[in-house]
């Protein structure tokens, strides 16, 4: 009669396991791994598709993978990074990711808005954010994209009021940028820019050119160099990589220098500031909201002076006595008592 008798035990002692181990399934299952009651996070893969001009940039494609590398780190989610050398390199990089069915899927540029239009459509399971493009401009209007959108316009100004005041104070008769291509995320920066700097210096010449490219260092230091022979004395860059190189001749003729997008002030003490865009939080949320299962398609989030998506970097030593002037002009823009910058180069 022993026997029966072991076999209920046994029943009663793996019925007990069983709900334990149901007890205990969903902190076994959360990404963090074992972190003691807090909400549970999806496990998602989310991938970023660099425009040109690679990861070296130090600025725009660069901060990109670091919100992706952050959403790692942060998150849990598995990430990965596809480089473009060229634009025929979009769709295919965009679609490599779909095939293997990444739930956040991060175009990085204004350029990829036809891309990724086009591989949305054919990705419908996927989730899209395009960096600097309207969801609502794009020709099919998905409802698988969302738009990460930055006001330029007001980092411009902040730089650009900066230098107007550091002109008026050295007898500088003229600041000058050297942009990338003419596309829309670059002249909002410039026209900030040169609004900023005639409030703050109504009589100083705001020079201006492109170099059509975003890679070739040589290019926009070229550029540069016919600015300062000029009279330029401050030189902002907004070319990705290629304007390191109009950095570079702002150090050879010992003017002052403008980084953009992430602070560019390791570049040495000639560097006055630079025009800060979040691209890293803006890439880092999106797969947040992704994951959280708060995404929202056909719309667009815009990052500006006021929620901290856009500003101004560290202060040179050149920069550091207009601290306060250039604080409150932040808080002004924040306010909105400095409304309607314009963002269209004339």
């Amino acid at each position: 009669m022993r026997k029966p008798f072991r076999l209920t035990i046994f029943a009663l002692l793996a019925a007990l396991a069983l709900g334990i181990a149901a007890c205990g399934g969903d902190d076994d299952d959360d990404n963090g791994g074992g972190g003691g009651g807090s909400s549970e996070q999806k496990s998602i893969k989310a991938g970023v598709v660099t425009d040109i001009g690679g990861l070296n940039d130090r600025s725009f494609n660069f901060l990109a993978n670091k919100g992706l590398e952050d959403a790692e780190s942060d998150l849990g989610v598995q990430g990965r990074v596809l480089l473009s050398k060229s634009n025929a390199d979009y769709v295919p990089n965009l679609s490599t990711l779909g095939q293997q069915q990444y739930n956040m899927i991060v175009s990085v540029g204004f350029r990829m808005g036809d891309a990724t239009n086009t591989v949305a459509g054919k990705f419908p399971n996927s989730n899209f954010a395009i960096v600097d493009f309207s969801a609502t401009a794009l020709k099919d209007k998905p409802k698988n994209v969302q738009g990460l959108l930055f006001k330029e316009q007001e980092a411009g100004y902040l730089v650009g009021y900066l230098a107007g005041l550091w002109a008026k104070d050295n007898n500088a008769k003229a600041i000058s940028s050297v942009g990338g291509e003419k596309i829309p995320p670059v002249d909002h920066y410039i026209a900030g820019y040169k609004a900023g700097a005639t409030a703050a210096n109504p009589g100083i010449q705001v020079l201006n050119g492109y170099s059509q490219d975003f890679v070739d260092q040589a290019k926009c230091k070229e550029i540069a160099l016919n600015q300062i022979a000029q009279g330029s004395k401050v030189i902002f860059q907004v070319a990705g990589q290629c304007g390191l190189g109009a950095l570079d001749a702002a150090k050879e003729k010992k003017v002052q220098g403008i980084g953009v997008d992430a602070d560019q002030s390791y570049l040495g003490p000639h560097i006055l500031t630079s025009a800060l865009k979040k691209v890293d939080v803006a890439v880092f949320d999106a797969i947040k909201r992704d994951q959280d299962g708060k995404f929202k398609g056909g719309t667009d989030v815009i990052a500006t002076v006021e929620n901290g998506g856009v500003g101004i970097g560290k202060l040179g030593p050149a920069g550091e006595k207009y601290a306060d002037q250039i604080k409150k002009v932040q808080d002004d823009i924040a306010s909105g008592k400095i409304s309607d910058i314009p963002d269209t180069v004339k």
